[in-house]
């Protein structure tokens, strides 16, 4: 029996798509180890969206090479988006000689043909399919996050905002098939998963590109009517596509949770148009506007980017109005990230490394202090919290409420998996501390 090792870089769409190449492993009879010398196969399921994922993955490639030598019959995979950059498989080949199979997005269904082939010639295997509108059914992830399970809904995205690779590696936007999903979801809520995330690009546009047509909104009002307790979440939505009949199934699901992840990336107009979002920072206050209307007590988190060429001080400054405005529950704040191949890499008037972290160090203090006042408003309460871990540090447990606020407390037995009442008695921060009840 041999034993693999995957490294994953990136968003939650590569976390699950490696476990669906841990379940296509598993499925051939290998088993997870924790570290490279163990393996047999060893796995890169890279990401290029942002720089540092990708320098990072190109580093553990690279202190490699010397354990290669010694053990000959290792198999080393890279796949994921960066391999799927124009010729950046030709290079990463010509560069990491030692590398055995090297393989894009739209092949990783193929991947226990393609190790099978490897290991019967002994050749090396570079294969990047070109883009295409197949999704492929039938792959057993081999789930690592319970009592969280991921699920797509879509691949690929048409928005083509002007600092984003995505569209370009990813492809264009394709659904997977409405009863795909919810038998998909029916079995992970039978199979005893508590919260499930739906997976896209750009979920709004879900079910546009199938015949007949179906919407996000009625996605969610079908996967209302499963039974059995469990919570809905969802990422990642556009606010140009997002509308009220969302919210309104949102609100009448059983599942769905009170929190809405709605990118804004920046809060200048002028920036917004350069990034191609098209919509306004008042467009997108008035998706705010409708979300706290049909759901008053609705958490509402975000992405910003800081540092997108041109980006004056004012335009920060507009970044800040927009989040104070916005009143956010949280935000995954980011410095831009040049990358080749986007429109935004050839705009003139780059900002300098010490400007955008000038920035950035501004904008996570004034979130920061924003979520540290929202914690303190949980003192004295007792909520519902779903339990995902234990933490050894702390010699605490720790979850989630439904707004995806985290909580630690103690517990005399093992309640990963379990929806308990934690009444809260503390901060530590921007999380909270609290006592089962």
């Amino acid at each position: 029996m041999g034993k693999y090792l995957i490294n994953t870089y990136g968003c939650q769409m590569n976390v699950h798509e490696s476990e669906k190449i841990a379940g296509i492993l598993a499925k051939i009879g290998y088993v997870a180890c924790s570290a490279a010398e163990e393996a047999d196969i060893i796995v890169f399921n890279t990401c290029c969206v942002r720089e540092n994922a990708e320098q990072h993955a190109f580093g553990n490639i690279g202190m490699l090479k010397k354990l290669k030598a010694e053990k000959r019959d290792l198999i080393i995979v890279v796949c994921g988006c960066m391999t799927q950059q124009g010729d950046f498989a030709k290079k990463l080949s010509e560069s990491y000689p030692y590398v055995d199979i090297v393989i894009g997005t739209y092949n990783i269904d193929k991947f226990e043909e393609i190790l099978t082939r490897k290991i019967q010639t002994k050749k090396r295997i570079v294969e990047i399919l070109e883009k295409n509108g197949k999704i492929s059914e039938g792959i057993t992830p081999l789930r690592s996050s319970y009592p969280n399970a991921w699920v797509n809904i879509m691949y690929g995205c048409d928005n083509f905002c002007t600092y984003c690779i995505v569209p370009y590696v990813r492809g264009r936007e394709r659904s997977r098939n409405t009863e795909d999903v919810i038998n998909e979801v029916k079995s992970l809520v039978e199979e005893g998963y508590k919260e499930i995330t739906l997976l896209g690009q750009n979920v709004n546009s879900y079910g546009k590109d199938l015949v007949p047509s179906v919407s996000f909104s009625d996605l969610l009002e079908e996967i209302g009517k499963i039974e059995g307790k469990f919570r809905l979440r969802f990422m990642s939505n556009h606010p140009k596509d997002f509308t009220e009949d969302v919210a309104i199934a949102i609100k009448n699901n059983p599942h769905a949770c009170h929190q809405i992840h709605l990118p804004a990336q920046s809060g200048s107009d002028r920036i917004l148009k350069l990034m191609n979002r098209r919509y306004t920072s008042s467009d997108y206050l008035e998706k705010v506007r409708i979300i706290k209307k049909v759901m008053p007590d609705c958490a509402v988190t975000t992405d910003l980017i800081v540092g997108f060429p041109t980006e004056t001080e004012e335009d920060f400054q507009d970044t800040i109005k927009l989040c104070e405005n916005a009143d956010y529950d949280g935000a995954f704040t980011f410095v831009y990230s040049k990358r080749k191949g986007t429109k935004a890499a050839e705009m003139d008037g780059q900002i300098s490394a010490e400007v955008a972290k000038d920035r950035i160090m501004r904008l996570v203090d004034y979130q920061n202090n924003k979520n540290r006042e929202k914690s303190l408003g949980y003192i004295g309460k007792t909520i519902e919290i779903l339990v995902e871990d234990y933490n050894d540090k702390k010699d605490l447990y720790m979850g989630r409420d439904e707004y995806g606020k985290m909580a630690y407390f103690k517990s005399k037995r093992n309640i990963i998996g379990e929806f308990v009442n934690v009444k809260i008695t503390d901060t530590g921060g921007m999380s909270l501390v609290g006592e089962l009840v």
